[in-house]
């Protein structure tokens, strides 16, 4: 008996000591990793020319973005979703995410120089020089940044400036203008010129990054276009109360700032998301913009009673013209059609020489707008609250794009939506193919081929003429929806 307790006494010991060596193993491995995550990052994130660090530029939970002991000083970043990218001034180091699928941005407090050159510069690049005590052990750091938000598309950012934003704490230039106010650099190159762009790869992410400031904040553009810059002045003014600087070729001289955002932040195709706003606000509040920058009178429809929108007039129907392609090729039996449901007819293109608060003012004054896909739908922006937006699809399968450009957006700018998809014997391209043509039997056979193929062929090409009997059951589909209540929207 006594052997046989000993034994067991034994068995109990050994386990228990298996049990601490499993547990020392664990501790081990561990404290192996960690030594061995250190040792990657000290190899991966160097203080090095051009280098992009891993841990530096992941976007992680929380919101915090990077955080760094400077002194005594802890300088916390923050994504979007925060009311500031900057919660602590002291901050020197610049913070850049890249994680964005639409654009980067870099936004930095520290003693920021910007050079900017005359009208005769052939400068390819515009420097920005962070200069400060921070660095001064360091090996000087860049990095480069477009500023335009279509990031990945190469045919628009070839146009856009490259910012080199370096730290140089020895030989800085020299400040020829100081400014009290922050600065924010995006470029007006891309798109820009066609109205869908002008608001979605511009505009709306302007209004997003700069909204924070409340209007003291400084705008420097490159790759800028005084007709751009002039079109949308009233815009620009609503957020920020300074004159645009032209960076590539206005004035020789160094702009001195003690912070500056390079790039703007995008969320959507003409959308805010709510939840990554510095308010959490949202595209609504954008159209709240536009309105006080172009005295728009409606916010909301009057809804439709026996008929009519008010006593002194009947529901207003915009239709948006095109001349050079996706034109209506029976717009004035359509016109003849609205007239005779109650509608007021108005026909009008919105073109590059349309002045845009003229045009805005004529859209907020309907209550339906109908159009083909394309930029001139962007106006929707300008329709008040209830009102409804008719597109209507090109043939060839191209819902997907319509719905992503227009019919996402608008219900969130509170416009009700209604679509019209296009028949083979409603396009143009009838009369251009074969009838066993693939671009008219197998669309998606083309969209293989790529989208420059799709643009071509679809939109470049195509002209329509909707049947009047499937338009019209739209056009009083319209008419049931401006009787509903706001509410509903």
């Amino acid at each position: 008996m006594f052997g046989f307790s000993k034994v067991k006494r034994l068995k109990s010991f050994a386990g228990q000591n298996v049990m601490k060596l499993g547990n020392g193993s664990v501790i081990s491995c561990m404290l192996i990793f960690l030594c061995i995550f250190f040792l990657l990052k000290a190899r991966f994130c160097p203080a090095s020319t051009g280098t992009r660090c891993l841990f530096k530029h992941v976007r992680p939970m929380f919101g915090i973005i990077n955080t760094r002991s400077l002194g005594s000083r802890t300088a916390m970043v923050q994504n979007e979703s925060s009311s500031h990218l900057i919660s602590d001034e002291a901050r020197e180091q610049p913070i850049c995410d890249i994680s964005g699928k639409r654009s980067d941005t870099c936004d930095v407090v520290a003693d920021i120089r910007v050079v900017t050159h005359g009208r005769n510069s052939t400068a390819n690049s515009t420097t920005v020089t962070i200069s400060g005590s921070f660095n001064s052990q360091r090996r000087a750091e860049e990095w480069r940044i477009r500023p335009y938000a279509r990031k990945g598309d190469v045919t628009a950012m070839n146009h856009v400036t490259e910012i080199l934003l370096q730290t140089d704490p020895r030989n800085p230039p020299r400040c020829t203008r100081n400014h009290t106010v922050p600065a924010l650099i995006f470029s007006t190159a891309g798109y820009t010129g066609n109205f869908f762009h002008d608001f979605t790869d511009v505009l709306v992410p302007l209004f997003i990054t700069s909204h924070r400031f409340h209007g003291e904040v400084q705008f420097l553009v490159t790759d800028m276009k005084p007709l751009w810059i002039s079109k949308f002045q009233l815009i620009l003014r609503q957020l920020s109360r300074y004159q645009v600087i032209d960076v590539n070729h206005g004035e020789d001289g160094v702009h001195c700032f003690r912070r500056a955002i390079i790039g703007t932040i995008f969320h959507q195709e003409l959308g805010v998301n709510p939840l990554k706003f510095p308010t959490g606000s949202s595209i609504l509040g954008f159209k709240q913009l536009l309105r006080r920058a172009f005295s728009l009178e409606r916010e909301t429809v009057t809804p439709v009673v026996g008929g009519n929108t008010t006593a002194s007039r009947p529901p207003r129907l915009l239709i948006i013209s095109r001349k050079r392609s996706r034109a209506f090729m029976n717009v004035r039996e359509i016109v003849d059609l609205a007239k005779s449901l109650g509608f007021e007819v108005v026909v009008a293109e919105a073109n590059l020489s349309t002045d845009v608060g003229k045009f805005a003012r004529l859209v907020n004054s309907c209550d339906v707008m109908l159009g083909v896909h394309g930029a001139g739908l962007t106006n929707m922006i300008f329709l008040p609250h209830g009102a409804v937006l008719i597109q209507l699809i090109p043939f060839g399968r191209l819902e997907w794009v319509a719905r992503s450009s227009f019919k996402d957006p608008a219900v969130k700018m509170k416009v009700r939506y209604l679509e019209y998809s296009l028949r083979e014997d409603e396009t143009s391209l009838s009369e251009q193919y074969p009838r066993d043509d693939p671009v008219l039997k197998h669309p998606l056979q083309i969209h293989k081929q790529g989208w420059s193929m799709v643009r071509s062929v679809y939109l470049v090409k195509q002209n329509v003429k909707p049947h009047l009997g499937r338009l019209r059951s739209k056009l009083l589909e319209s008419l049931e929806l401006l009787k509903s209540p706001q509410e509903s929207i």
